[in-house]
């Protein structure tokens, strides 16, 4: 018997019982489904992460330590730090260096209710450096940076609760900080992580706000390149090391943190996360395979006679086991197709829905090799499930199964 007889067969047996054949491979089609669905979106969750903190990879933070191991008094970090870091031969990998200062302040309107903010002093540069984005206006430019000009951009959430969230009529406004009025020139999109925050000059944060001294809250060190991230780091603590007199790197009174590893940490996390949940969802596929091989055991006992007379008239041991196992894998296939089928929609109807649904969440990312591999265990599951039923169809011998009622 060719293989293509027995496909034949295969498929008649599998009309013959629609209803059997359907809710058999519903296991299939859901565990197929599961496994396309999750892994897209734990794709589309790596790559948002990466869109949004990418440009962040080629980072490192300076920020002093509150204390010592070694219990001696820690050094501020200070503005002539921040300079020192720019040195060409000490720290070739340094592109730039952006001091911050930062504190808590109140926000208010005149006669209104005030707003516990944020305050961050930088220079003209630090919104591109963090890679923020402005709803409406402008940052401030290196000119109010050096005059202590009175202006500011605020956060979306100081802008909700002063401006009841209209962005545009914040423009121009006097919002007082403190004990100061300062100008709205801009604000801020929302970045989930600093959304009560107020930016403004680095001389004007000190003058009216958190005080006068050279004292800094960091320092964001932009490396050349992010393959440039480890050497920077070393250059960055030996300079820091000589300044604040460190023998002892255990006894630092700062810490240089490279936001890559920090990123690849994450990244590393949502891929085990990926892998767990699509081995969660893979566990409905072992279900679905177990009622294959439950309905090939009864497909074999209901065709025993069948089975007796084609092995009277001659049919080998091969073409049986051949016939069932034929049988299982094409129940098997046919639920991993209709599975990718299901399994792509929801995740392409998804991509569209879910950032409509919930504003920045990150589309899914349907993975070929995702339904690849999905599809082959699909198929080497009715290989599996059919292995036993067919096998013992295999071995019948012709006089027993012609007896068979």
């Amino acid at each position: 018997m060719t293989v293509l007889e027995s496909l034949r067969i295969a498929l008649r047996a599998l009309r013959s019982n629609t209803l059997r054949s359907a809710l058999t491979t519903l296991g299939i089609v859901i565990g197929v489904a599961a496994v396309i669905v999750l892994v897209a979106l734990g794709n589309g969750l790596q790559t948002g992460f990466s869109d949004t903190f990418g440009a962040l990879a080629n980072q490192v933070t300076v920020t002093p330590n509150p204390a010592t191991t070694d219990g001696s008094a820690p050094r501020d970090l200070t503005d002539a730090d921040a300079e020192a870091l720019l040195d060409p031969v000490a720290a070739p990998d340094v592109a730039s260096v952006t001091p911050t200062v930062g504190g808590p302040a109140l926000l208010q309107l005149r006669g209104g209710t005030p707003f516990r903010a944020t305050v961050t002093g930088s220079t003209a540069g630090y919104l591109d450096v963090v890679d923020r984005d402005l709803v409406v206006g402008r940052t401030f430019d290196a000119a109010e940076e050096r005059s202590r000009a009175k202006v500011v951009v605020l956060g979306p959430n100081p802008v909700a609760e002063l401006f009841g969230g209209d962005a545009g009529a914040a423009l121009g406004q006097q919002v007082r900080v403190g004990r100061t009025a300062f100008r709205v020139i801009g604000v801020a999109a929302a970045d989930g992580q600093q959304d009560d925050v107020a930016i403004m000059p680095l001389g004007a944060a000190r003058a009216y706000l958190l005080g006068g001294g050279d004292a800094l809250t960091s320092v964001i060190v932009e490396v050349r390149t992010s393959d440039g991230v480890p050497a920077a780091v070393d250059q960055i603590t030996a300079i820091l090391d000589e300044r604040h007199d460190v023998d002892d790197p255990a006894s630092r009174d700062y810490s240089a943190t490279a936001l890559q590893s920090l990123l690849d940490q994450a990244t590393q996390f949502l891929g085990y996360i990926t892998v767990f949940t699509s081995a969660v969802a893979g566990i409905s596929l072992v279900v679905g395979g177990i009622g294959v091989a439950n309905i090939m055991l009864v497909s074999v006992t209901e065709r025993t006679r069948e089975i007796g007379i084609r092995k009277a008239i001659g049919a080998r041991r091969r073409a049986i086991l051949q016939q069932f196992l034929l049988e299982s894998t094409l129940l098997a296939g046919l639920g991993g197709l209709m599975g990718i089928l299901v399994g792509v929609t929801l995740s392409l109807a998804a991509a569209v829905a879910l950032p409509a649904a919930v504003p920045d969440f990150p589309p899914p990312v349907v993975s070929i090799p995702s339904v690849l591999i999905a599809f082959g265990i699909s198929l080497l599951i009715g290989l599996v499930a059919g292995g036993y039923p067919a096998n013992r169809a295999a071995r019948l011998r012709p006089i027993e199964a012609l007896r068979y009622q």
